[in-house]
């Protein structure tokens, strides 16, 4: 795996929040819980035009993930946090990599914490 280089520029969506049943319990099949995802899209996009044909629309990307999230379930962050990163590539051919952060807040763990999250940037070459 390469190291990404440094990004030239980038559109974020961060803090996108949606209720979804992931996880290795039985509870949190039953019960779901809330999902928080961020996502960096990098693409070059110094000197765009004003037109949404030739920039990323942030929309699509937004109804992917929240597909993503919402509708299959897996038991690891980890795994959706990479099935989302791979749709966002696939589907957004300007995005030249992407990084991804799947926030579980509520994750069961037996202690005081502020958030559990995993997070994968992959490059389109890594498809």
């Amino acid at each position: 795996m390469t190291t990404p280089t440094p990004p030239h520029s980038r559109v974020v969506l961060q803090g996108l929040e949606f209720h979804a049943r992931h996880g290795v319990f039985d509870t949190e099949a039953v019960l779901g819980a809330r999902f928080i995802v961020d996502a960096e899209l990098h693409y070059p996009f110094a000197g765009l035009t004003d037109d949404l044909n030739e920039a990323v629309n942030y929309a699509e990307v937004y109804a992917a993930i929240q597909q993503e999230v919402t509708v299959p379930r897996h038991q690891l962050i980890e795994v959706l946090a990479d099935r989302i990163a791979r749709r966002v590539l696939r589907d957004q051919p300007r995005v030249t990599h992407v990084t991804v952060r799947v926030h579980k807040p509520f994750a069961p763990l037996p202690g005081v914490f502020r958030d559990v999250y995993a997070e994968l940037t992959l490059r389109r070459e890594d498809l």
